[in-house]
């Protein structure tokens, strides 16, 4: 089973869409049991990090998420929840994150042309660090494939672990694995069939 975790900041609608499009069965929960005996981990996130943080924390869930990653369980957050598995985040202050991949969360706007607005939103393109194999999560689709991205934060200190970057004025992380773990700044579930792709091939890790 494929879960997808609710502690009352995700996109839980559109993924559940998103799944039932490619016919795979999922539960949204936030029962520790439940997400325990799940084969998957889907962590979602809108919103900001402090706050995410904390409601992690006060549903129980942060020691559990490490654990099950731990023990090799595939994860994968997305846009918010990718930011999550980051050693810290720098948005209105400084917040502890999982720290499932190592690095931190900064914001865009001093990376950017002055110009570009902020939060970046839109179709960009990925692109996938040379030198290194494609990571899993990406063999259904190909370099230079679009997605969408909604966000004024970005990973950072993270170059070991980036599996996809993307260009808005500047590089900026797009995508991070280390692992079982992995975790998506755009969006997948709002991304079209390049976003069923990816899902897809999540599942089939």
């Amino acid at each position: 089973m494929i879960g997808s975790v609710d502690y009352g900041v995700g996109n839980l609608f559109s993924l559940k869409s998103s799944f039932a499009a490619l016919e795979i069965e999922t539960e949204v929960s936030g029962d520790p049991d439940k997400i325990r005996s799940w084969d998957k981990i889907i962590l979602p996130g809108v919103g900001a990090f402090g706050d995410a943080a904390d409601k992690l924390r006060a549903c129980g869930l942060v020691d559990l998420l490490r654990d099950e990653a731990a023990k090799g369980k595939p994860t994968l957050g997305i846009c918010l929840g990718m930011q999550l598995l980051l050693e810290k985040s720098y948005e209105y202050g400084e917040h502890e994150g999982l720290g499932l991949i190592p690095g931190s969360v900064e914001p865009i706007a001093p990376k950017i042309p002055a110009d570009y607005k902020v939060p970046h939103i839109g179709w960009n393109a990925l692109h996938f660090p040379k030198g290194k194999p494609v990571s899993p999560i990406f063999r259904h689709i190909k370099e230079g494939d679009h997605v969408y991205f909604v966000h004024s934060y970005s990973g950072c200190n993270c170059a070991d672990s980036v599996i996809a970057t993307t260009e808005y004025g500047a590089e900026l992380t797009a995508a991070v694995g280390r692992d079982n773990v992995f975790g998506c700044q755009f969006h997948p579930e709002k991304s079209g069939e390049v976003g069923l792709k990816i899902l897809k091939a999540f599942c089939e890790l």
